[in-house]
C-alpha cells in the first residue's frame, strides 16, 4: 500500500448511489403493506426507500384488488373512529343521568354496582353539579 496518498474521506453531503429495485422487490413491499404485515414507515426503513418512492410504487404497481383492500381498510378505520366517538357520547350521557339521579334521590348506587373507574367518573360529574 502506498502511504503517501491521502485517504479520501466520504463527504456526508454526497448523494447516495441509487440502486434500481427489481419489479419483484416492489411487488413484495407492496404486498406486505397491503396485507397489513408491515406499515409504510417500517417498509421505508427496512428497505431503505423514501416514503415518496414507496407512495409512487403503491400508486403505480398496486393491483386493483390491493387498492380496493387499502381503501376498505381506510373506510373501516373511519367507521370505527366514528363508532368510538358515538359510544363515548352515549357513555357521557348515561353518566350524566346516573349522577343526576343520585343527586335527586341522595342514594349513591354507582360505587356499589359499577366498576371503580366508572364510579369515580360519575362522582366527578356529581360534584360539578350545583
Amino acid at each position: 500500500m502506498n502511504k503517501d496518498k491521502p485517504q479520501q474521506k466520504k463527504n456526508p453531503a454526497e448523494k447516495k448511489r441509487r440502486i434500481k429495485a427489481s419489479y419483484g422487490l416492489k411487488r413484495k413491499v407492496i404486498s406486505e403493506i397491503t396485507n397489513g404485515r408491515i406499515s409504510k414507515n417500517y417498509a421505508a426503513r427496512k428497505y431503505h426507500i423514501s416514503r415518496a418512492t414507496l407512495e409512487y410504487w403503491m400508486e403505480k404497481f398496486s393491483t386493483l384488488e390491493e387498492k380496493e383492500t387499502q381503501m376498505s381498510k381506510n373506510d373501516e378505520l373511519k367507521k370505527l373512529k366514528d363508532r368510538i366517538e358515538e359510544l363515548e357520547f352515549i357513555k357521557d350521557f348515561q353518566q350524566d343521568l346516573i349522577a343526576e339521579f343520585e343527586i335527586e334521590t341522595g342514594d349513591i348506587k354507582s360505587k356499589k354496582y359499577l366498576p371503580e373507574h366508572l364510579a369515580k367518573e360519575i362522582e366527578k360529574k356529581r360534584k360539578k353539579r350545583p
